[in-house]
């Protein structure tokens, strides 16, 4: 009985244990940290510091982006540029050009993102041929759309 009940059961078993696996595309590894693609709005204002790590600051600017191109640049941090030369700030996405270039071209560069809205936080590049204390960086505050 028990023989003929397995034997009943045998194709039915087959066609349920037999599917092809290998047919199926895996399915896409997301993780739960990684930050929404950011796409750059054509106005937005941010802060961004020029320091690396615990360096201090190089300048700290205000800058406003309206149709992706940067209109206005201002200083904030009470400090005058007296023997050093002013910083033109790119915008968002020029400055992660200018980290995938850099990476194109053999450098270390770097750039964290904003958990949210997934804007650049900080974008840090060092070329080979810097000392790590000439890397350029940028840290990025006060990020606001509009």
């Amino acid at each position: 009985m028990k023989l003929a009940l397995l034997v009943a059961l045998a194709p039915l078993l087959l066609v349920t244990g037999c599917t092809d696996d290998a047919a199926k595309p895996p399915a896409p590894v997301v993780s739960a940290g990684s930050p929404p693609p950011w796409i750059e709005p054509a106005s937005y204002r941010f802060v961004a510091d020029r320091k690396c790590g615990d360096q201090p600051s190089q300048g700290r600017y205000r800058v406003t982006v309206k149709d992706g191109d940067v209109t206005a640049t201002e200083r904030v941090d009470g400090k005058t540029a007296a023997g050093e030369e002013e910083i033109q700030v790119p915008t968002l996405a020029g400055l992660l050009e200018m980290a995938q270039m850099a990476i194109e071209d053999g450098a270390d560069a770097t750039t964290k993102y904003d958990g949210a809205d997934g804007h650049p936080t900080e974008v840090s590049i060092n070329r080979a041929e810097q000392d790590a204390g000439d890397a350029v960086c940028f840290v990025i505050s006060e990020y606001q759309r509009g």
